[in-house]
């Protein structure tokens, strides 16, 4: 997995809380609106994640973690919608190239 530098994600993370709270003062506003949605779809590029508070959160985790710490733990939660697909554990699996 290709993870981003820290020091871009820290500075993204700083322009979406910073954008949320010019946001959240002026909620009207539409270019504040846009700008603060625009710099949550960067993190969650940046993050992998579909949504914001998601990416943010991911964010936060990643910059408080060393890198191999967060792989692990991004590999011990399931995936969402996903099933898994499992062969019986007493059948055996044989080619059959050859015969």
């Amino acid at each position: 997995m290709l993870l981003p530098a820290k020091a871009e994600v820290a500075r993204q993370l700083g322009r979406y809380r910073a954008w949320e709270r010019v946001m959240l003062a002026s909620p009207a506003d539409r270019s504040v609106r846009a700008t603060f949605e625009d710099s949550g779809y960067t993190l969650c590029v940046l993050m992998g994640k579909r949504c914001a508070r998601e990416a943010a959160d991911a964010a936060e985790r990643y910059l408080r973690s060393s890198v191999g710490a967060y792989l692990s733990e991004q590999d011990e939660r399931p995936l969402a919608g996903v099933a898994v697909r499992r062969s019986p554990p007493t059948a055996k699996r044989r080619s059959r190239a050859g015969r």
